[in-house]
């Protein structure tokens, strides 16, 4: 499923296209297969920021909170978009929480929201050991509370940061991408 909820109520915009949604919805690995495809930069805000702090998430929210890591990946990610404006850009799944990202987005350039629901994601999040071992509980409650939880809350501001919804049950990331590559108006 493809929706487009405002692509021309944001002119000018970006060459850029980033992606947005829950970790787990594979932003990473879709952005990846796009950049490749169009011979452009992949960037992984979430990597990026990583490397920059040379600690984990998991251990900058432990260490200094969650306020203190939105902090470095609003910094991060204003700092990638203005340095690589024709990139292909993987989001952090909590990005879309401040608004001064959501508007940095749209400037960006085109943005897509991979869609999964709660059951999708936490199947994709427990064969990713990594990202169990790297990226911090959410809340209190256990996976399937927590996922179902911050997707509630995130998801408006999921539509209101993306031009095209794409639902990503049941289809490929070669499938994925090249829906994007079709509604990309680059």
């Amino acid at each position: 499923m493809i929706t487009s909820p405002h692509v021309t109520d944001r002119l000018p915009r970006g060459r850029g296209l980033a992606l947005v949604g829950y970790r787990g919805s594979g932003k990473s690995t879709v952005g990846k297969i796009v950049a490749s495809r169009l011979g452009r930069p992949f960037l992984d805000a979430d990597l990026e920021l990583e490397a920059r702090a040379a600690q984990s998430i998991r251990s900058i929210f432990a260490g200094q909170g969650e306020p203190a890591f939105r902090d470095r990946e609003e910094e991060t990610l204003g700092e990638l978009v203005r340095s690589h404006p024709d990139a292909v850009l993987a989001t952090g799944g909590g990005a879309v929480l401040r608004a001064t990202n959501r508007r940095l987005l749209a400037h960006f350039g085109f943005v897509v929201w991979l869609q999964a629901d709660p059951d999708e994601l936490i199947r994709r999040l427990e064969t990713d050991v990594q990202a169990v071992a790297t990226r911090p509980p959410l809340t209190a409650a256990g996976t399937l509370a927590e996922v179902a939880a911050v997707l509630h809350e995130r998801q408006p501001l999921y539509a209101e940061a993306a031009d095209a919804v794409i639902a990503t049950l049941n289809r490929t990331p070669d499938e994925i991408a090249e829906q994007i590559l079709q509604i990309w108006p680059r």
